[in-house]
């Protein structure tokens, strides 16, 4: 009786990252270069990047995003994978927060995201390749004081769903899922909204490491979602 043939994992290839500078970005740049691929690089600051391509863009301005991940996809002949891991938060009370500053995290989390695998999506078409949206415990679960961050991700998640069944067969989407992590993304938050014990935000490159296994699966075989947190996660389930 002869075995069947065994699936085999791919590498990522070419993978463009949306907030690659810092955080989970700039981990999902080192996993993508550690596993040999090549990753090129989407951010509003890109003075810290190196060894990499980059390009400086604001996410939430879709006609500069159109023209850097055109740019990038013909300065590396393709794109294989696309991680949208940009985003930003705005805390406090809905009556608090500006106008201005809520619609910016929609504007960076939510519409960064489509604008980015919009452009993307030829690209991806043209190699079968992946795209990974990244949300948030928060796109599952609403807290007070989060209603910009929470609307943008559970947008996401709502996005990633709806993409995953319109394009399937033609690329793949993953909805990454990450708790909280130990990044600079709480830096520019009021104390009474920081982590007050970092003992349970999760380390960016594990959620990296996540990544890389949804971009490494075998041709025809796709990681629709994935959940993953530091094992005393507070903002799950």
């Amino acid at each position: 009786m002869t075995a069947e043939p065994t699936a085999t994992a791919t590498t990522p290839g070419r993978v463009l990252v949306t907030g690659g500078a810092s955080g989970l970005g700039a981990s999902v740049v080192d996993a993508v270069l550690r596993s040999g691929g090549t990753p090129v690089v989407l951010d509003r600051d890109i003075s810290g990047v190196s060894g990499v391509k980059a390009f400086e863009v604001d996410v939430s301005d879709r006609a500069a995003v159109e023209h850097a991940v055109r740019e990038a996809a013909e300065t590396l002949g393709g794109l294989d994978a696309v991680v949208t891991a940009a985003g930003i938060d705005r805390c406090g009370k809905l009556a608090d927060v500006e106008a201005t500053e809520w619609e910016k995290v929609i504007g960076v989390n939510l519409m960064g995201t489509v604008s980015t695998v919009r452009a993307a999506l030829p690209y991806l078409k043209e190699s079968h390749g992946r795209v990974v949206t990244v949300a948030s415990t928060l796109g599952k679960r609403a807290v007070a004081d989060a209603t910009a961050y929470c609307a943008s991700k559970f947008g996401v998640v709502g996005f990633s769903h709806a993409l995953a069944a319109e394009t399937g067969g033609e690329i793949g989407v993953t909805t990454m899922i990450p708790g909280g992590m130990k990044t600079r993304f709480f830096d520019d938050r009021t104390e009474q909204y920081k982590p007050q014990d970092d003992s349970r935000l999760n380390d960016p490159a594990n959620t990296a490491q996540a990544i890389l296994f949804a971009l490494n699966q075998p041709t025809g075989c796709e990681v629709r979602e994935m959940l993953i947190c530091h094992e005393e996660e507070g903002s799950w389930p």
